[in-house]
């Protein structure tokens, strides 16, 4: 199964092999036609409760009914790369003002000099 970039999706964590795991939200970053298909992995940053302490970057989320979402959350840049087979389910996709802050975030975190070489690699889907 691919994702395109900014769907929410469900996924267990933790990912390690522990005895037990919770459904959590999470982001997609990675492009599907680049890296998702090819690797049958994808990119992702965690969404957590708005009511979790401060992370550096945190992008509140405003249209929580399009990312399918049931209480105040944020987009956390705690990146990882999960194996698609493992994603549970979609549970929407961000609204455009969503991720035009998710993209502001990232580029704070990466530099904007590297989103801002090829501008295409981080249009949404």
């Amino acid at each position: 199964m691919d994702f395109e970039r900014y769907t929410v999706v469900r996924v267990p964590f933790p990912f390690t092999d522990r005895d037990t795991s919770k459904n959590r939200p999470a982001v997609v970053l990675s492009d599907p036609h680049t890296f998702n298909t090819p690797t049958e992995h994808s990119v992702m940053a965690m969404i957590a409760s708005q009511a979790n302490a401060p992370w550096p970057l945190d992008c509140t989320l405003t249209d929580l009914d399009a990312a399918g979402l049931p209480a105040a959350s944020k987009v956390r840049f705690k990146l990882f790369t999960l194996d698609n087979r493992l994603v549970r389910g979609e549970l929407g996709k961000l609204a455009s003002k969503d991720v035009a802050a998710v993209r502001a975030g990232l580029a704070s975190l990466l530099g904007g000099e590297v989103l801002g070489a090829d501008q295409s690699s981080v249009e949404p889907a």
